[in-house]
């Protein structure tokens, strides 16, 4: 569901003074973010670039990770409820990452959190099969996470009409060994490594679109987490909530449709791309 909103003033600001400019990945010839300005507008709205959230909206990261977990843990010898491993150390990410964000700690990146979170969990289940080489491997986890069945196909689809890119809070070298594993056809890679500022700061989401060359308003921010969604509505983004019902297991509480407050709805990727017209 599309949900046209008044254009207003189309300034062309370029957001955050000095944002790191994102790693551009060659793939079948991609054109600059303005070439797809001139002609990537979207149905009812005037967009140019799709920037993505990737745990959780692109991939499945708990499939991945419980599978990952229970592959070393049959190498070690080690038995633990895997499901509630991965549950557990998710739940670490707000926390470990507001440290940061308060400045409680400096900037750390997304694999260092992960890994002194990891410890954290173990520790708290009683795990102690796992050496400094094991927890370093299982960190990688987050590499190696299946996409969700229409991810591939729908970026396919929507790279053919508009710049799309990602922005997470992973960390360049992760988004990189994830995207070679999971043959993730993204224009663009951006992180929070290039702002040091993870989301839901208003500096990520601006910084976003400077690098990208476009105001904020002509770019649309696709997540599955919608108060994130509306961090990035107020820095001045679309948004395009799509909704993944397994992402934390079943009934684990993920969020659901409808978001009225978004401007696009989509129950996949597939769906939003036909809702931009692709």
């Amino acid at each position: 569901m599309v949900r046209r909103l008044p254009r207003g003033g189309r300034a062309r600001d370029r957001g955050a003074a000095g944002a790191a400019e994102p790693q551009r990945l060659q793939r079948h010839g991609a054109p600059p973010a303005r070439g797809f300005a001139r002609r990537g507008l979207a149905v009812g709205l005037d967009v140019s670039a799709l920037t993505f959230d990737v745990f959780g909206t692109v991939v499945d990261w708990r499939t991945g990770v419980i599978a990952e977990a229970r592959r070393l843990g049959n190498l070690r010898g080690v038995e633990a409820d895997w499901e509630r491993l991965a549950d557990a150390w998710r739940g670490l990410y707000l926390p470990y990452m507001a440290k940061v964000r308060t400045g409680e700690l400096p900037w750390t990146n997304f694999d260092r959190l992960h890994r002194a979170s990891l410890d954290e969990v173990l520790r708290d289940l009683g795990l102690d099969g796992f050496g400094d080489a094991d927890r370093d491997e299982l960190t990688r986890a987050w590499e190696r996470l299946p996409p969700w069945p229409d991810a591939i196909d729908g970026l396919k689809r929507l790279q053919g009409r508009y710049l799309v890119s990602t922005l997470s809070n992973g960390n360049r070298s992760q988004q990189e060994g994830l995207v070679r594993y999971a043959g993730l056809p993204f224009t663009r890679l951006m992180s929070a490594e290039d702002f040091h500022h993870y989301k839901p700061d208003p500096e990520i989401y601006l910084g976003a679109a400077s690098a990208l060359g476009v105001a904020p308003d002509r770019v649309m921010m696709v997540m599955a987490h919608k108060g994130d969604l509306r961090a990035a509505q107020a820095a001045g983004l679309r948004t395009a909530f799509v909704e993944r019902p397994l992402e934390k297991g079943p009934g684990g509480g993920a969020d659901r449709l409808p978001d009225p407050d978004s401007d696009v709805q989509a129950t996949s990727f597939t769906d939003l791309s036909k809702q931009l017209g692709c």
